[in-house]
């Protein structure tokens, strides 16, 4: 059968981390014959060729072609695009890692939209990604009606008969930014572009020793000489006016205002500052109209204007102020509703620990910033717009998974508000208020939250900034009711909202993935719980948000003798928002004792058993009492005074004592 897919990876001495790389190609959902792996070795020095002999010995879809260093990314693609026989080619670097099923889903999207181009969902481990392009899938995505541009590292899956027709190559020898001219030329000549944004495809990642070639310190000047070659692709393909100012406007932004902003540029040496800011300048005043700037964000075009005027310490100035704001947010409400978190909250942003302010002239209203009226005039005088244009602030509720990195946007009602600074005439503050329905079996771009820890965050854009902040340390009297987990979907999953420790931010636990249940559990009393003896049967009310009907465990286990009878039970909704827990009670294989209960919740894969702090006292002659867990301690105390108590866990100091006090025998000895 013909191979679907080639995946193309440059390989340089990688060392451990490419084992990343090969463990996820090998997990891949594709059958093995519809896809291969193309490992370029570029004259590694280190075990990796011999690594890669053994793992093309040992899997027949998996290649090795050796060649002499090259000394970057460029050459060594070219030779696995030369070398490759799918349909279409992915490019994946040596330590960064795919998801599962990313070749299949991405080669089937592709072929049911007729793309040229697949981009298939990332997500940075210590590296950015494109956020905005993957908030929804894009099954018919370009340059002019999708942030495509945003994205334009070479991880994505090329049609290989489009890139022949066009000859398209990477430029080789040792060079930046040849995935930037390589994309956009893709881009710019491609039939179709599909953005698949529900299946996190793409794992960018960060090495532990920095030491990733696009984290190596660049020499200015050659930088934005390769920087200058991605401009010319535009120019050709592209005629002068919007589009074009639109699609120079990503470099006038990532590469050269963003690089001037706030920490990023105040942690450079100041010698380098001065000399990236002098290239960066040149580029400007060489390359770019006045319509490039024009379209940016007010923060953003005032950089952009003091670097046309050449103004570097103003830069740094505003770099000052600009490295204070920060993002604030206020968790107000937090229910559970049929299935669905409601989550409301405030947000705003803050500089120097106080809100931000702004001022209405009259007319409009502006930005302040701490530059002189000779900085302010000049940059008018460049027509960067200082006006802020507040209605357009936004207020995004993220989730973030703690281990993979996978971010998905949540809808969002907002309302903006000014709210008027005491003892300064005309200045304000402006306050989002905003309310999220997240459910959480379509939380992930339509697909439901896969198990995991997911952290909650509020990210504001506004007036050019993105700030985002953890929520739920600042929160309002009603932000705890109702917060208790929530058995949702099918098959069903169970999701607990919880606060962190110890800063108490709010986190969700899919899957019981932290042990936070038995906290959830731990104020059940007797009253909470119903038995009848004629029939049988036992009603445990829970504090649990229950969506539908869903099966359960429990297990009793006899205190005395240790026996176990597991129970069937079944989870459903109360009119008063909690859940029944509800089994027959088999009272004939209850003996004479008392009987702890453990549930084992509904949960995607292998639930965990929590032990309930309730147990059951059954008498011979079939009554049943229900008591509290410490109850049941005390009572076996006073039948056996003689049992011995397990011993309490030792503190940290009785260790260090202890240790101490052998050392000294040992020294006297």
């Amino acid at each position: 059968m013909p191979i679907k897919v080639s995946v193309v990876i440059p390989v340089y001495n990688p060392g451990e981390y490419i084992e990343d790389c090969i463990a996820s190609l090998l997990r891949q959902s594709l059958p093995d014959h519809e896809y291969e792996a193309i490992f370029v070795n570029d004259g590694s020095t280190d075990g990796t060729p011999a690594r890669l002999d053994r793992l093309a010995a040992e899997h027949a879809n998996m290649h090795v072609i050796h060649q002499e260093a090259s000394g970057w990314s460029g050459k060594p693609r070219n030779a696995g695009i030369a070398a490759a026989k799918g349909e279409f080619i992915q490019f994946v670097d040596n330590d960064d890692w795919l998801g599962d099923e990313a070749l299949e889903r991405m080669y089937n999207y592709g072929v049911e939209n007729r793309a040229d181009v697949i981009v298939g969902k990332m997500v940075g481990k210590g590296r950015g990604v494109p956020r905005e392009l993957f908030r929804k899938n894009r099954p018919h995505a370009n340059v002019d009606n999708a942030p495509l541009i945003d994205s334009l590292t070479p991880h994505k899956m090329f049609r290989k008969e489009f890139l022949d027709r066009h000859n398209l190559r990477y430029m080789e020898g040792r060079r930046r930014l040849e995935d930037h001219v390589f994309v956009t030329e893709a881009y710019l000549r491609a039939e179709n572009v599909a953005v698949l944004s529900d299946y996190l495809c793409y794992y960018h990642i960060k090495r532990d020793d920095a030491s990733n070639a696009g984290f190596q310190r660049f020499d200015p000047v050659g930088y934005f000489k390769n920087l200058r070659e991605a401009l010319d692709v535009v120019e050709e393909l592209t005629e002068p006016g919007p589009l074009r100012d639109k699609l120079f406007r990503r470099w006038l932004r990532n590469e050269m205002v963003e690089r001037m902003r706030g920490q990023r540029l105040l942690k450079l040496p100041e010698d380098y500052r001065r000399e990236l800011f002098d290239e960066i300048h040149k580029v400007v005043v060489e390359r770019f109209g006045p319509g490039v700037a024009a379209g940016l964000p007010p923060a953003q075009q005032i950089v952009a204007a003091l670097i046309t005027a050449g103004r570097f310490a103003d830069i740094e100035e505003f770099a000052r102020w600009e490295s204070g704001i920060k993002a604030s947010g206020t968790l107000d409400s937090l229910t559970w509703d049929t299935g669905v978190l409601t989550v409301g909250f405030t947000a705003t942003l803050t500089s120097g620990g106080e809100p931000l302010t702004f001022r209405n002239d009259g007319k409009k209203d502006l930005l302040v910033p701490p530059l002189s009226q000779d900085s302010m005039e000049a940059v008018a005088k460049l027509g960067a717009d200082t006006s802020a244009p507040l209605g357009k602030s936004r207020a995004d509720l993220v989730l973030r998974e703690r281990t993979s990195g996978a971010e998905f946007f949540q809808p969002v009602e907002l309302t903006r508000e000014k709210v008027a600074v005491k003892g300064q005439e005309g200045h304000f503050r402006q306050v989002l208020r905003a309310g999220s329905r997240v459910d959480p079996s379509s939380a992930a771009n339509g697909a439901g939250l896969d198990a995991g820890i997911w952290d909650v965050l509020v990210r504001i854009s506004s007036c050019g900034w993105s700030k985002e902040t953890r929520l739920g340390a600042v929160r309002g009297e009603a932000a705890g009711r109702g917060r208790g987990g929530a058995v949702v979907g099918s098959p069903a999953h169970l999701v607990l909202p919880y606060w962190t420790d110890p800063h108490g931010n709010l986190s969700l636990d899919v899957d019981q993935r932290t042990d936070r249940l038995p906290y959830e559990f731990a104020r059940l009393v007797p009253a909470d719980v119903t038995v009848t003896t004629d029939p049988g049967r036992l009603v445990v009310v829970l504090p649990f948000h229950v969506q539908d009907g869903s099966s359960a465990a429990l297990k009793l286990t006899d205190v005395a003798s240790g026996r176990e009878v597991a129970l069937p039970a079944t989870l459903t909704a109360r009119v008063t928002g909690d859940a029944d827990l509800s089994a027959d009670l088999p009272l004939d294989e209850l003996t004479d004792g008392q009987w702890r209960l453990e549930l084992t919740p509904p949960s995607a894969g292998a639930g965990k058993p929590v032990a309930l702090p309730l147990a059951l006292d059954v008498a011979a002659s079939g009554g049943v009492v229900v008591k509290r867990l410490t109850a049941v301690a005390a009572d076996l105390a006073a039948k056996d005074p003689g049992r011995r108590r397990p011993a309490s866990r030792p503190t940290a100091s009785t260790i260090l004592r202890r240790a101490a006090g052998k050392v000294r025998r040992a020294l006297k000895k």
